[in-house]
């Protein structure tokens, strides 16, 4: 009987391209309920490779609005934080895409991101930029470019918390998954 030196295992597992997308200020505040809101020590390149596991990250984004500046000393402390922010997405590979925030009543409101964070979801669904897009945000009004996607063919993964997960998003995204607190400290630097 011969048998070839060269083995093909037919179950060998694809790679998936996937594509990390973080609601920042949704994100902010799920950590701040649960006290963790440490963004300048928080590990983003550990945990995009905790979201991905072995596959291959092919972008990770960041959204947020941008804090402007209005001659106070809250915006000035919160315009330095933010740069602060930044500087480490860019140092754990994260883009950062701006919207902006509006200031209504002496309360700050986002706007823009959800349509952008919905425009990448359908540019990257069309240009087959991934497989697999990870999705950190609870916010429904996304639901439209997640079901786009997935009729598509792509498998949008929802990370949410497990303090707060949303019904909505768990239901309708092909996979889902619900992290701890005590998940979300391990991507905390302790020093």
């Amino acid at each position: 009987m011969f048998v070839s030196k060269y083995c093909y295992n037919s179950n060998i597992i694809k790679q998936e391209r996937v594509l990390v997308l973080i609601d920042g200020s949704n994100f902010f505040f799920k950590l701040k309920d649960l006290g963790l809101h440490k963004l300048l020590k928080f590990d983003f390149s550990k945990f995009a490779k905790y979201l991905t596991k072995s596959n291959k990250i092919v972008n990770s984004f960041y959204y947020i609005g941008r804090v402007r500046q209005d001659g106070t000393k809250k915006a000035d402390r919160m315009v330095a934080d933010q740069q602060k922010l930044f500087s480490r997405l860019k140092k754990h590979n994260y883009k950062y895409v701006l919207g902006y925030l509006l200031k209504s009543d002496g309360v700050y409101h986002e706007k823009g991101v959800d349509v952008q964070i919905a425009i990448d979801i359908v540019v990257a669904t069309y240009e087959d930029i991934c497989d697999r897009i990870i999705l950190v945000s609870s916010d429904t009004d996304l639901l439209p470019a997640i079901k786009k996607a997935q009729q598509k063919g792509k498998i949008v993964e929802y990370v949410g918390f497990s303090h707060m997960p949303s019904v909505a998003m768990v239901s309708r995204c092909k996979e889902s998954r619900l992290i701890t607190k005590d998940e979300v400290e391990s991507f905390i630097e302790k020093r």
